[in-house]
This record gives C-alpha cells, sequence and structure tokens, in this order.
C-alpha cells in the first residue's frame, strides 16, 4: 500500500485530533486511542468510493454551532454539477429566494432521542445528533430503528440556524445516514395476531390480566401526532387488516418507543410487540398499550406466524369499524367558493394534499402558507418538533385534514386544518437558504388561547389577527427582553388582558373542555374543525394612522358647507365673514360610528412639539384630551409609557377650510373651496381606561383612585414606582421614535446605592400659567443677539417641608413633609414660595400640573438635600429686587420625575393646620355671574363653565397679540393669525348668563378639547368691558385652561344643517316677560318703526376682502339714500320676525318691575305699565301677505282680549 501524501497525512491527523475530542474513547494495547476512528474512514471511504474526501473537513456538533451563523448544506458524494442541480430545482416555487450554499464539512455523530442528555427533561420524541462535544435537534425524511443510539456518517445534510442567533439550530439530514457499524439482526420467526382477532380483544369482557404480551402485525392506516397533556408525552396509531378494513388502536407513551414516530410511515406495514390492553379513565375506549419491552419490527411474512386466539374469544362477536375514506384533492387545489349565506353552519370537508411551503404566515399561531394561497393551520396540534422542517420550500403531504372556505371574513385564503385525526408528513426538505424561527415552548399565548376556550377556527384566525396587530404595533415600545404575548399564572401579558374579555364576550358560555381521546378513537369523527360558521369580527383595534384617516374619511363624506350654516344666518352675511364662519368646524366620531366597534388602543405620552398627552404606537400618534368624571383634572403621571385601552370615547376631527365663496347662495358649488386640512384628537375618561401594560412593571400608588372602576386595584406592597429604571423612563417620556438606543441607555453604571437613592420635595401649585414663547435666559447662558425664543410655561409654587432622602423610589409616599411642618413651626422654612420655569423635556408635565394640586418632585440617582436650592437664582439682578420676598427661580431640569399626591381639599384638618396654607392659594375662582357684576374690581379672572358656541371670527382691532405670539405663523397651527375664537361660556345649559372668551388663534395649537358642551376651568383670564358695556374676557400670556368634563355623548351636531330648522312658534311681545329666562328661537308679528344704525361695508370683486379704509363722506349719495330709505314705509312695515334673545351680559334682561309710560295717538294721551325694553337677536325676516296680516291681527287681538277677561275675573 502506497504512503500517504503529505496532504492526506495533515487531513488524517486533523480527523485524529477531532475523533479525540468528538468521538468517545476505548481502553486499547498501548492506552487509550479512538478505534471509532478506523471505522468511520472505513464508512468513509465506501461512501465515497474509495480515495478520502481531502476537499472536507470533520467539524463537531459544537463547532458547528457557534462557528456556523448562516444556512448551509454539505453533500459528500455529490459533484459541482449535481448539487447545481440539486439547488435549481429547488427555487422554482420560490425564484426570489436563494439557493442554500455548499460547504465541505463532514458530520459524524450518533443518532439519539435524547433521553440521556438531560434527565429532568421531558422526552419529546425529537430526534438528535451527539457527539462529546455537544447535542443539536435533527430531521429525517426515513428512520430505521437500528439508527437509535449508533454512531452514523451523514453523506448529505443542511444545518438552519435560529433567527435569533443567541439559540442553536438544527440539521436536516438529506440523505439515508450510513451506520459506522454493522446493525443486529432481527430475529427468525414472530408469532403474531392480526387486526381482525385483536379487535375481539378491545371488545370482550375477560379480564385485562389475560390479554398482555401480545403481538400485532398490521398496516399502518393512521398515525396520529405526538401530544404532551400532564407532562406525558404520547400519541396513537393504528394498524389495519391485510384483508379488510378493520383497524385497532395503539397508544405509545414509553419514553424510549416515542422515536417510533419517525419511522412509522403510511400504507408500511409493522409488528408490535409486547402489547396490553387498556381502558382511557375519562372517554372509556379500549386501546391497546405498549410495554417496556415492545418493539416495533417491519413485517416480513416469511418472519412471522399467526397465533390464534382462545375458543372463548373467537365466540364473541365485534363490529368492525374504519373511518370514512377521505375525499382527495388535486394538487392544484381548484375549488370554487360556495355561496354564502349568512350566518349559516357549514361542514368542513375532509380532504388529503400536497403541498410546497411558500411562506411563513405566523410560526408561533402554527400558521403556514401553501402554494401562495393555501393557509395550512397545525394549531390544533402540539407540533412538539417545533415546526422544524417547515420552512419555505419544502413539501408537506397532508392527510385527512379539514377544508374550511371563508372562516373569516378579512382572511384572504382558504384554510386547511389538521386534527389530531390527521397526519402532516415533511415529503422534502426546503433547499433554499430560508430562516427558521420555532414556535415558543413555553408561554405561547395563541394555543394557550386556543385550548383553554376551545376556539373553533373563524375565532382562532380572529384571535391571531388581533394577538399579531397587537404585537406589530407595540413589540418596538417594551423591547424584546418584555415579549407582549408571554404570559404565565403568575403574570398576565398585556396582550392576554386584551384578548380575553373579547374572547370571553364572544364565548360567554365557555364551551365545553376539548376532548382529544374522543377526537382521536370515536367512530364517528368529532372535533373543533368540523363545523363551523363565517365569522364577521365583533371589533377591531386598527393602527392609530388607520385610526386617523377613517375619522378623516368620516368627517368628509357627504360633507357641504352649507351644513354649517343656517340659511337664516347665512343669507345675511358678507363675503368675508360667510368664509371666515366656514374656516372651521368640527366633527365627532363615536365607537358606534365604526362598523365593527373600534377599540383604541395606544401607549400613553407627550407630544414633544406641542406637549399635549397622545397615545402612540408604531404607525402614528393621536393627541389626546383626559378628563375624570368627578371633575378633578387628570393628574396621573404613573400611566405615562403605559399601554391603554380604551372602548368608550369621542374621536374629534377640526375641519380646516379655505374658501372663496361670494354668497352664500354658492355654498352648494365645491369649487369655491380652495383647500381642505384636518386634525384629529380623541378624549375619554380616566374611568374608562383599562391599563394593558404598566410603565415599568405596576402603576404606582397614585393611580389608586375611589373613582376608578376599570383599573385594577393592587395592594401597597405589590405597587412598586415606575423609577426602578429612571434612565429608562426618561426615554419613554419622551416623544422621539419608539425604543430608541434602548440598551444603551438602560444599562446602569454606578454603584447600586447611588442608582436607587434619590431626593424629593413636596409642593403644592398655587398658579400656572399658559404655555407659549417666551425670552427666558437661564444663569451661565450666554446673550445673544440671535436666541430664539422657547416654548415654556411657569409655575407659582409653595415648597412644603425641607427635601427628603430615600433609598428608593419607590419608598417615597405618605406626606411626612406635613407632619414635619407641625412641629418645629418655622414657616419660613417649610413654605417657601418658589417659581418654577418648565423648558424642554420638563415640558411634559404641562398636562398634569393643575391649581391646588400637592406634587412631589423626585431627583432620581441623587443623594443631596441642597439640589433645589443650589440651582436657584433670583428672577431678576440681586441690587434690582425691590422687595426680599420675591420667590427665586428654579429651572425644572429635564430628569426630574413629577409624582401627584393629593389635592388640597383631601388633605385632613391635622394636615391643614400643619400647613396653615389655607389662604395660602392666591388665585381665586369666581362664578360667572361674579365676573358679570358691575362691581367686579379684578383684571384678571378664574371662572369655570360650560362651552355653548364655539365660533371663528375677527381678532379684535384692539386686540393685537404680544410680540411672543405675533412672530410668524407657528408650526402646527392650521389657523391664519388674524383668526380668534369667541367661547360663549355659561353656568349651565339654558342659562341667560353667558361670558365670551376670546382666545387668539396663536394660542389654540396647544388647547384641545374646546368644544361645546365641555365644561372648562379658565384660568387668569384678562376682563374688560367694550365700548357697549359689555363684560368679556381675553386669554392671554399667563392665562390656562383645564378641561372638566367632556360633552356628551349625544350632543347634536355643532351647526344645524341647512333646511333641517323648522319653523319657530309664533308669540307675542307681551308674553315673553314670564319665560324669558327659558326663552328658544320664536317669531313675532310686529311692525318695523324705525333703524336705529346702518353700516357700509366695501367688498372686493377679486378676492372677495373688505376695504378697511373706507371712509363714509358726509355728502354720499348712497348713504343719503339709504338714510331715507330708512325712513320709508317700504321699511318701517309690517313683518314675521324669527329671533332669539341677546345673550350678552350687558342686554340681558335683569327682573324688574313694570313701570308707568305715557303713549300718545293723535290727540289722546294713554298710560301703561311698560316693563323693561327687551333687546333680541333678529335671525330672519319675513315679508306678511295681506291674508296671513289679517288673520294674525285677529288671533293676537283675541288672546288680548281672552287676557284681560281673565284679569278682570280675577
Amino acid at each position: 500500500m502506497a504512503e500517504p501524501s503529505a496532504a492526506e497525512q495533515r487531513w488524517l491527523e486533523a480527523a485524529r485530533d477531532f475523533a479525540r475530542r468528538a468521538l468517545p474513547a476505548r481502553e486499547g494495547p498501548d492506552g487509550p486511542e479512538p478505534p471509532q476512528l478506523d471505522a468511520v474512514l472505513r464508512c468513509l471511504r465506501s461512501a465515497v468510493g474509495g480515495d478520502l474526501p481531502l476537499g472536507y473537513s470533520f467539524i463537531s456538533i459544537s463547532d458547528l454551532q457557534h462557528q456556523q451563523c448562516m444556512p448551509c448544506c454539505s453533500h459528500l458524494t455529490w459533484s459541482t454539477n449535481e448539487f447545481k442541480e440539486w439547488a435549481h430545482q429547488g427555487q422554482g416555487a420560490l425564484p426570489t429566494q436563494s439557493a442554500l450554499p455548499r460547504t465541505y464539512l463532514i458530520l459524524v455523530g450518533y443518532l439519539t432521542d435524547g433521553r440521556q442528555e438531560v434527565k429532568e427533561k421531558l422526552v419529546d420524541g425529537c430526534l438528535y445528533v451527539k457527539d462529546n462535544t455537544g447535542i443539536i435537534p435533527c430531521e429525517l425524511l426515513y428512520f430505521q430503528l437500528e439508527w437509535l443510539d449508533s454512531l452514523l456518517l451523514f453523506p448529505g445534510w443542511s444545518y438552519i440556524p435560529q433567527t435569533d442567533q443567541s439559540a442553536t439550530g438544527y440539521v436536516e439530514i438529506l440523505v439515508d445516514p450510513v451506520p459506522v457499524n454493522l446493525p443486529k439482526e432481527v430475529p427468525d420467526s414472530i408469532p403474531v395476531t392480526y387486526p381482525v382477532s385483536a379487535k375481539l380483544l378491545l371488545t370482550s369482557r375477560i379480564p385485562c390480566k389475560k390479554r398482555s404480551n401480545l403481538t400485532v402485525a398490521g398496516e399502518l392506516a393512521r398515525l396520529g401526532p405526538l401530544l404532551c397533556v400532564h407532562q406525558k408525552t404520547f400519541f396513537f396509531l393504528f394498524l389495519k387488516c391485510f384483508t379488510s378494513a378493520v383497524c385497532v388502536p395503539v397508544l405509545v407513551q414509553k419514553p424510549n418507543q416515542l422515536a417510533w414516530h419517525h419511522i412509522l410511515q403510511l400504507g408500511c406495514s409493522y409488528t408490535i410487540t409486547g402489547l396490553s390492553t387498556s381502558s382511557l379513565k375519562k372517554s372509556g375506549h379500549r386501546v391497546f398499550v405498549t410495554g417496556v419491552s415492545s418493539c416495533l419490527l417491519p413485517y416480513c411474512a416469511e418472519q412471522v406466524r399467526e397465533q390464534p386466539l382462545d375458543s372463548a374469544l373467537q365466540g364473541e362477536s365485534t363490529e368492525s369499524s374504519s373511518l370514512e375514506t377521505a375525499e382527495p384533492l388535486s394538487d392544484s387545489l381548484e375549488l370554487g367558493v360556495e355561496e354564502e349565506r349568512p350566518r349559516s353552519t357549514k361542514e368542513s370537508k375532509i380532504i388529503s394534499y400536497v403541498g410546497t411551503v411558500t411562506k411563513i404566515l405566523n410560526v408561533q399561531a402554527g400558521l403556514f402558507l401553501l402554494d401562495n394561497k393555501v393557509c395550512l393551520c397545525l394549531s390544533y396540534q402540539q407540533l412538539l418538533n417545533s415546526a422544524r422542517g417547515l420552512r419555505p420550500g419544502a413539501c408537506v403531504e397532508l392527510i385527512d385534514v379539514h377544508l374550511l372556505q371563508k372562516p373569516l371574513v378579512s382572511f384572504p385564503f382558504i384554510v386547511l386544518g389538521a386534527c389530531l385525526s390527521s397526519t402532516v408528513v415533511l415529503k422534502s426538505f426546503s433547499r433554499l437558504s430560508t430562516p427558521y424561527q420555532p414556535p415558543a415552548s413555553s408561554g405561547n399565548l395563541y394555543l394557550q388561547l386556543l385550548f383553554r376556550y376551545n376556539l373553533g377556527m373563524p375565532l382562532y384566525l380572529w384571535l391571531v389577527s388581533l394577538l399579531e396587530m397587537f404585537e406589530e404595533r407595540f413589540s418596538c415600545f417594551f423591547g424584546r427582553h418584555r415579549p407582549l404575548l408571554r404570559s404565565t399564572h403568575q403574570n398576565t401579558g398585556a396582550a392576554e388582558k386584551f384578548v380575553v374579555p373579547l374572547l370571553q364576550a364572544v364565548v360567554p358560555d365557555r364551551e365545553e373542555a376539548r376532548d382529544i381521546y374522543n377526537e382521536i378513537l370515536a367512530k364517528v369523527h368529532q372535533c373543533p374543525l368540523q363545523k363551523y360558521m363565517t365569522l364577521n369580527p365583533p371589533c377591531q383595534a386598527p393602527s392609530l394612522s388607520t385610526v386617523c384617516h377613517v375619522a378623516e374619511q368620516k368627517s368628509w363624506e357627504g360633507f357641504s358647507p352649507s351644513q354649517l350654516l343656517s340659511p337664516l344666518e347665512a343669507q345675511h352675511m358678507g363675503t368675508q365673514e360667510l368664509n371666515r364662519r366656514l374656516t372651521w368646524s368640527y366633527y365627532t366620531v363615536s365607537p358606534g360610528s365604526f362598523q365593527p366597534r373600534l377599540i383604541l388602543l395606544g401607549v400613553l405620552r407627550v407630544s414633544s412639539r406641542s406637549n399635549s398627552l397622545q397615545l402612540q404606537d408604531k404607525s402614528s400618534t393621536l393627541p389626546c384630551v383626559i378628563a375624570r368624571k368627578d371633575g378633578s383634572p387628570f393628574t396621573h403621571t404613573a400611566l405615562l409609557g403605559s399601554l391603554l385601552q380604551v372602548e368608550n370615547y369621542q374621536l374629534i376631527v377640526e375641519r380646516f377650510l379655505q374658501t372663496d365663496f361670494p354668497s352664500w347662495e354658492h355654498l352648494e358649488n365645491l369649487e369655491h373651496v380652495r383647500e381642505k386640512k384636518t386634525s384629529v384628537y380623541v378624549q375619554f375618561y380616566f374611568e374608562d381606561v383599562q391599563v394593558l401594560h404598566a410603565a415599568e412593571g405596576q402603576i404606582q400608588k397614585c393611580l389608586r383612585s375611589q373613582n376608578s372602576s376599570s383599573l385594577r386595584k393592587k395592594d401597597d406592597s405589590s405597587l412598586t414606582s415606575e423609577l426602578e429604571a429612571p434612565e429608562a423612563k426618561m426615554l419613554k417620556l419622551e416623544d422621539p421614535k419608539p425604543d430608541t438606543h434602548r440598551d444603551e441607555n438602560c444599562q446602569g453604571g454606578q454603584s447600586s446605592t447611588r442608582r436607587t437613592s434619590c431626593v424629593s420635595r413636596l409642593f403644592l401649585v398655587t398658579q400656572k400659567e399658559g404655555l407659549m414663547l417666551r425670552n427666558y435666559q437661564l444663569p451661565g447662558e450666554k446673550v445673544g443677539e440671535g436666541r430664539e425664543l422657547q416654548r415654556s410655561f411657569q409655575a407659582t409654587v409653595l415648597w412644603l417641608g425641607r427635601p427628603q432622602l430615600w433609598s428608593h423610589p419607590r419608598e417615597t409616599g405618605n406626606l411626612p413633609e406635613l407632619e414635619e411642618s407641625g412641629c418645629n413651626g418655622e414657616e419660613s422654612v417649610t413654605r417657601q414660595e418658589a417659581l418654577l420655569l418648565f423648558m424642554r423635556k420638563s415640558l411634559r408635565w404641562f398636562p398634569f400640573l393643575h391649581l391646588d394640586g400637592l406634587y412631589r418632585f423626585i431627583v432620581p440617582c441623587c443623594s443631596d438635600l441642597e439640589v433645589f436650592d443650589k440651582l436657584c437664582f433670583p428672577p431678576v439682578p440681586a441690587k434690582l429686587l425691590s422687595r426680599s420676598s420675591c420667590p427665586l427661580c428654579l429651572p425644572v431640569q429635564d430628569t426630574w420625575h413629577l409624582q401627584h399626591e393629593t389635592w388640597i381639599s383631601c388633605l385632613t384638618e391635622r394636615q391643614l393646620a400643619a400647613m396653615s396654607v389655607q389662604t395660602g392659594t392666591d388665585q381665586r375662582i369666581s362664578s360667572i355671574p361674579e365676573v358679570l357684576s358691575s362691581s367686579f374690581t379684578g383684571s384678571l379672572v378664574s371662572f369655570s363653565g360650560e362651552i355653548m358656541e364655539r365660533t371663528l371670527c375677527a381678532s379684535p382691532k384692539n386686540e393685537k397679540p404680544s410680540v411672543t405670539v405675533s412672530l410668524q405663523k407657528q408650526k402646527g397651527s392650521l389657523l391664519a393669525s388674524g383668526h380668534s375664537v369667541k367661547l360663549s361660556v355659561s353656568v349651565a345649559p339654558g342659562s341667560p348668563v353667558v361670558v365670551d372668551v376670546y382666545i387668539a388663534a396663536t394660542y389654540l395649537q396647544h388647547l384641545w378639547g374646546l368644544l361645546p358642551g365641555a365644561k372648562i376651568l379658565f384660568q387668569n383670564l384678562e376682563r374688560k368691558i367694550s365700548r357697549f358695556h359689555n363684560v368679556y374676557c381675553t386669554y392671554i400670556a399667563s392665562s390656562c385652561v383645564s378641561i372638566i368634563s367632556l360633552p356628551a355623548s349625544h350632543l347634536p351636531f355643532p351647526s344645524r344643517p341647512a333646511g333641517e330648522a323648522s319653523s319657530p312658534s309664533l308669540v307675542f311681545l307681551s308674553s315673553l316677560q314670564p319665560h324669558l329666562q327659558n326663552l328658544p328661537q320664536s317669531r313675532i308679528l310686529c311692525h318695523l318703526s324705525c333703524v336705529l344704525t346702518l353700516s357700509l361695508q366695501w367688498v372686493c370683486s377679486l378676492c372677495s376682502s373688505i376695504f378697511k379704509e373706507c371712509v363714509e363722506e358726509p355728502e354720499d349719495l348712497l348713504a343719503c339714500y339709504l338714510r331715507s330709505l330708512c325712513r320709508s314705509p317700504l321699511i318701517c312695515r309690517p313683518i314675521l320676525l324669527d329671533f332669539s334673545l341677546n345673550r350678552k351680559p350687558s342686554k340681558i334682561l335683569q327682573p324688574a318691575p313694570p313701570q308707568l309710560r305715557n303713549f300718545w295717538c293723535g290727540e289722546v294721551e294713554f298710560v301703561s305699565q311698560v316693563g323693561p325694553r327687551l333687546n333680541l337677536l333678529c335671525l330672519n325676516v319675513e315679508e306678511v301677505e295681506q291674508d296671513a296680516l289679517s288673520y294674525l291681527n285677529s288671533e293676537r287681538i283675541r288672546r288680548t282680549s281672552s287676557h284681560c277677561q281673565v284679569e278682570a275675573t280675577a
């Protein structure tokens, strides 16, 4: 024999090194040696044709798992052309996918079922390849029992790593392995019983002890899936008689026999030894059960002999049973869609099918797409092999699966569902480099809910769509380490909190638990897939971008500008006023407007752009207004970063139009609409919120509320603060892209003591100003001419007590500062006033800070009790201070956290006495009648009321915005800076006491929820008196508004559509006095006696704007003509007048006794009692026909005379 070459020697040395590391050694004459290597080399030479494959190298299991990161394949015996042909054929079904790259590696190892590797591990029937360095799962298309625990050479295999690099992959065995050692011989002759005779044993009444150690032979008719129930893994197989359709069931549950599942092939004949009969406890079915000594052997007629049964058994009769013949289905799946009968129960068909996996729809839910047109659902089987082998490009054969057409309205594919009586056979592995993502082995919410509620296919597909939507929208906010779909008994996940109530509403009776034994063994097949009904989803939870888009669409459906104005008022408007009134309107969308009903889901955040609250998901953001049903402001900072669910809400679509209508008669012509824009936000009550995922684990103590029925209540001991990871929390409170730099920002870098300690300080809010651009300059900042204004707000607060040091943020609680301040009596120290400046990231606290609230600043990762004092500075240079009591300014830092503790009205008498702040709040809340009173002297007012009407008007000529808001139009504002909104605010609906509040358009981008029907708290408005002695208020830089309550959901449309108004009832002026307070729109017959004032407006015919510098000349002929016309009988005549009460504060009729007045008719003088003069608002004027005038006059005389008779009788 020739000496090996240098290359062969190097290759053999590497092989010996591999054998020493990976293959078990045995003691030889000269000590330990690897004799297995000789057998491996001999087997290798035989496989490749004699020569050693020097181009290949051995690889151990450990090296394969840790060094190979990409899918690959190795074909030891193939040429390059053979491999190219194999790869090309694999790309036929999916031409866009690349073929598996070839690697030149030799895999040698033992094939095992994993029983000896980990004692605690449950044997699940999977196969593994192992050597001394490791073990890896494997999948085979064909398996022989003698290969188990034998050393094998694998000529062709593929390694498929997981998509998650932290976990190992598996091996697909492409070519039958070659045993290194010779297989064991099979016994010559075995006595067997055939299924026809064995069936008698299952139906006879002979005691079970006489029915053991039986050997049954037959053809494999059906093979059930591997199942795991109560930590026991098992499967059923059915052996069929060679000459009839009689079948007997065999239960295989011994750990050393679970590998049989890989050997058994439908249509092949087998012999099973050591069987005994048993009766299943729950179902009562009798089956054959394997024993510890049972063996599975291939059936060979020459090696078996039939064993006759006892004569007693021969005489017993039995009924043969068999499953119905499956209806075949061709590969092309040429199916016609059935005619849909709404809500009709349909029967699924049982078919067989062969197809290629073209897409993994959802591996966690067990959904795979075959041939780009059929969905395969394997979730009703347990998939204990973790779906290994089911990659795109693999071919599968489905036997006795259920065909369901259109189980879910929104599901685009026909569904093939595999139940426990179905068989799924992997026919060939994928030749493509497609990834492998295994389903979760534990905590799989899809399967948990499927089996818990015994869902049918329609409900399961709907559940899958909900969970897919949920994970797609919110997984980016909470990171991979907190999967939203993971759920355990101790910790219910966010997705489970969301979908379980929906499932309970759809399946209220909780269907019976699934009987798996009856499903497998019953003569008449029964399973959850047998009957189904096409499901229309009862609800939906689309992305926020979709919600906004649909709401915008609904707001413009059937829209016409004429809907916004009544023709009674539109026909009297000038061009400029007409177009201005059309500029801004709103549309309300309720949950009932969507079919199916729409559920809102979103993470609560504060917008960095508008500093308003908003819901956010991966797709978009939705501004929100949150109120409380008890009227208190929303202050729960602990909800920031939490995932919320809201089912009762109001979607508000603010519509903005740019129009150039020449007159009201052209409102139906949409060509005059130049531009349409919208702004969408949502408003809801805090009590209607369901917290699905609390920020940083749990909602802290400030969420405990007696009025909250939706939030889950926990004990104090189980509540943890949201400040456990301050760095991560600060990231959540910002507005930027979700999950940005999460890993870097969430890792601690300091000692545990400094990382958890914090300093806090309690304070009372005595005044809060609005959010706007201000010219702040902090100490240490450079003075520059080009310095831009900063969006900011400020609040005056009263420090309560001294700063407190806490070892952990979770310990902050109670109010120790109030107890402290009552003991030492040093009020100058414990009740110091300060002016808080909020800028940059600290603006996120604007929606939560409210008057008369007790709050706590928490400085994380800090132990310096003087941190607040060190940052304070005087508002003006010290030498300019006029008084020493001027509060110091404190810029709120970005990393500080705000926590609401309570309201001053909720404190105990002892705490109030300790605080001595009953008069500490300088801002007094007045009533609207007090504001309107002539005796009111304050210039800044605060009051609450309900918005009765919202009107867009031109800014008053004498109301010029300050320089900070009169810059260029701010980004995000959709109204021109020259506009203002007028809010008519009343104490209650129907009250005649109304005050008008004017807000410049530049402020409106920060103000949401200013709608008719909403109750608002206005703070620091400027009270003014017009030249007509009307009291009104304006929103200024120091003003602020808070939403107390939302409009009722049944409020009508904000403006009455055209043509909807009915004719007002006819009244008489003499009867208005008793009912003046509740006066509706009415109609009177009157005689116009004179016109008091008349104004002229000149309108440009090109741009429809009004000339502002139009001066009326004293001798203007047109003016003279109009003045004479107003005194002529053409104007001073009987008319029908539609009117309402002018609710201007100075025009409201106050109760007063009638006064005597003299009237002259010719030379006759009359004396009569007359009440105060009425001021009415004209809505419409109509001519009176002569016949109608005569009738109305007679009716008035009749009513007047009857009224006089009643008074005379009285």
